[in-house]
């Protein structure tokens, strides 16, 4: 089967190479020519675990091109997949649809022959409906299917997700498009993918209350984990206690600093603005949305409170900028709001990140950076760890103090126990534990 993927960022490039790797014959398209050329190059764009070898062994085994040509990848495929960003619209939250509306004209200028054409991109609901429009008044002659298929992938663990899903949402309103669909998919499985039909504007809603309910399960436990920490209580003991009732699983329970990363911050206020252009307002969501904003800054101050109260002329070191590990997205990160706090408390930051440098670069101003853990650390009079690397999962507590200006920890991430790092003889403060 013939795809072609508009759009080679980070779910383009990932779903793109996971059907060549099916052994599809797969086009990544791309207005960036630069993007372009660094990929027939070899080079990725983006930190995801995997995808470089994925990748390579793809364009070697002829399965996987890179082009900025749209027209000519479009008129040759069987599927075309939009997945072009939706970021957060300036001013009102709303989804920017405009890639996504470009890329339906361009695809319907080109469109040869009968053509399944899928929103991969995150979209509020009737998106498809608009897509389909714009593509029948471009070209009224396009014989089309516009279907919706969100994408479910987790950064760091993008490329095991779309191989091994628990689901595969489609939604579609023409019948011809379910052939094509799960042919596209039916690599996946011996036996059958687990391809969930629904109509189009239920696929469109499942991805956001998805995304939604996940940020509701970690913005509870944060909240439970500022109750533990008033009444004495271990909020880890609470949420195992409540993840091994089957109803509530244990996944997404774990506290820390609030959501951040590409997904669920512009996802969930793109329902809230969603929900109230349709006057059936989402309130559990739009508190989840509040309650995580302000917690970010909360956690700066709770630095601040584990320093003694003022930090001004103290220098802080910052383990981990990303959202979360194994990747380099910046995007909402809870590091800025820490870092930010801060400094506009008067603190010097300098921070450390295995994969985040570059990016942080570019977001963060007035603080340094350092090469390594322990080089951040010199001089410290805290280390805060924000990201939950691997690699600062076991550091040296002894070459940590010997280097450090007092032996201060503040774990937002609950990565050590308590009476362990005690026994180094640091003050440790944690979310959620009496420390």
């Amino acid at each position: 089967m013939k795809i072609t993927m508009i759009g080679s960022g980070y779910v383009g490039l990932v779903s793109g190479a996971c059907f060549a790797d099916f052994g599809h014959d797969v086009t990544c398209v791309d207005k960036d020519a630069d993007k372009i050329e660094a990929l027939k190059a070899g080079r990725i764009p983006i930190f995801e675990p995997g995808l470089d070898g994925l990748v390579a062994a793809n364009v070697a085994a002829g399965r996987l091109a890179f082009t900025t040509d749209i027209p000519t990848s479009v008129r040759e495929a069987d599927v075309v997949f939009i997945a072009v960003g939706t970021p957060s619209r300036r001013g009102d939250g709303h989804a920017d649809l405009s890639y996504v509306h470009g890329a339906a004209r361009e695809i319907a200028e080109n469109v040869s022959g009968f053509t399944v054409v899928v929103t991969k991109s995150t979209v509020p609901v009737g998106t498809g409906d608009e897509v389909e429009r714009i593509m029948r008044e471009t070209n009224p002659q396009a014989d089309i299917a516009v279907v919706s298929n969100p994408e479910f992938l987790r950064e760091g663990a993008a490329i095991d997700d779309f191989k091994r899903p628990d689901r595969i949402v489609v939604g579609l309103d023409d019948e011809r498009a379910r052939a094509v669909m799960t042919e596209a998919y039916r690599p996946l499985y011996l036996n059958q993918a687990p391809l969930l039909f629904t109509t189009r504007r239920t696929s469109e809603l499942i991805k956001y209350a998805s995304n939604a309910f996940l940020a509701l399960k970690i913005t509870f436990i944060n909240e439970m984990a500022d109750l533990c920490e008033k009444v004495g209580a271990n909020v880890q003991e609470v949420a195992r206690g409540i993840g091994l009732d089957g109803r509530i699983g244990p996944k997404f329970l774990h506290a820390g600093p609030g959501y951040g990363g590409s997904c669920f911050p512009k996802d969930t206020l793109a329902l809230v603005k969603t929900a109230q252009d349709y006057d059936s307002p989402v309130r559990l969501i739009e508190t989840t949305v509040a309650v995580n904003d302000n917690r970010k800054r909360a956690m700066g101050r709770k630095v601040i409170h584990a320093v003694g109260g003022d930090v001004r002329g103290k220098r802080i070191a910052v383990l981990g900028l990303t959202f979360k590990p194994n990747t380099d997205d910046m995007r909402d990160s809870p590091a800025i709001a820490v870092i930010q706090t801060l400094t506009d408390a008067g603190a010097a930051v300098i921070a450390y990140d295995p994969e985040g440098m570059d990016n942080a670069r570019k977001l963060i101003e007035g603080i340094d950076f350092a090469d390594n853990a322990y080089r951040a650390a010199e001089g410290a009079d805290a280390v805060v760890i924000v990201t939950e690397w691997n690699q600062f999962r076991a550091l040296d507590f002894a070459r940590l103090k010997t280097v450090m200006n007092a032996p201060v920890m503040i774990d937002l991430r609950n990565i050590y126990r308590p009476d362990e790092v005690a026994r180094h003889g640091f003050s440790y403060t944690s979310v959620g534990r009496a420390d």
